[in-house]
């Protein structure tokens, strides 16, 4: 992240996927003299490519977008100390999005429905440290076990029920063995179990889950 000063503008990255309305946002934000926007990018991988080339203080990203979507860009962030802070700016009128979010490691969430003085509102709060959500009952999140696993942690213990062994797995992700059992410790320690066949059991589980929900839509 860039360094802090009381003076600067907030430097921004914007990844949005309607050239109509990253337009918009552009004007929004570079008529605001708080604001510096740094680069802007049209899907998530172009995202993260500007999280690799700049330094900035706050993204503002979509939920759905082309190769790479909001969940993916937030989990890959996770494992990074120097990521911005992001803010989920979307559309998509489900209730579990802003969950799904803030699970993630988000710092805020705005829906497109609101003014742009709302998203405006949301960035300022997120550059200053805090959380800007609309209600979500966190009491939910253990509805969803795998919430908070980052894409490294979710392809493991997809391994795991896949049957691989953990030399397999290091040779799979091209890592080393101790890598990989650092990895499966925070996994185990975020599933609130112990050993490898209540991972995956888990796993199944929340799998047996989405699809009775997909098979109820």
């Amino acid at each position: 992240m860039a360094e802090e000063s009381d003076d600067r503008p907030i430097q921004i990255v914007i990844a949005e996927k309607s050239p109509l309305l990253l337009s918009g946002l552009v004007r929004l934000f570079e008529s605001d003299d708080r604001f510096s926007l740094v680069a802007v990018a049209a899907d998530g991988e172009r995202f993260l490519t500007a999280v690799d080339r700049f330094a900035f203080d706050v993204g503002i990203i979509g939920w759905e977008m082309p190769y790479l979507d909001g969940r993916g860009v937030l989990q890959a962030l996770q494992d990074r100390a120097d990521a911005p802070r992001i803010i989920v700016y979307t559309g998509n009128a489900d209730p579990d999005v802003p969950l799904h979010a803030m699970s993630l490691g988000a710092a805020g969430f705005c829906s497109k429905r609101e003014a742009p003085e709302r998203l405006v509102e949301t960035v300022l709060a997120a550059a200053d440290g805090r959380m800007a959500f609309p209600f979500v009952d966190v009491n939910r999140l253990a509805d969803d076990p795998l919430a908070g696993l980052t894409r490294r942690e979710r392809e493991m213990l997809a391994s795991l029920a896949g049957g691989m062994t953990n030399a397999q797995i290091a040779a799979n992700m091209d890592i080393s063995l101790n890598t990989v059992k650092f990895h499966l410790k925070n996994l185990y320690d975020k599933l609130h179990v112990t050993n490898r066949a209540q991972a995956v059991a888990r796993y199944l589980k929340s799998a047996g889950s989405e699809e009775g929900a997909e098979s109820g839509a």
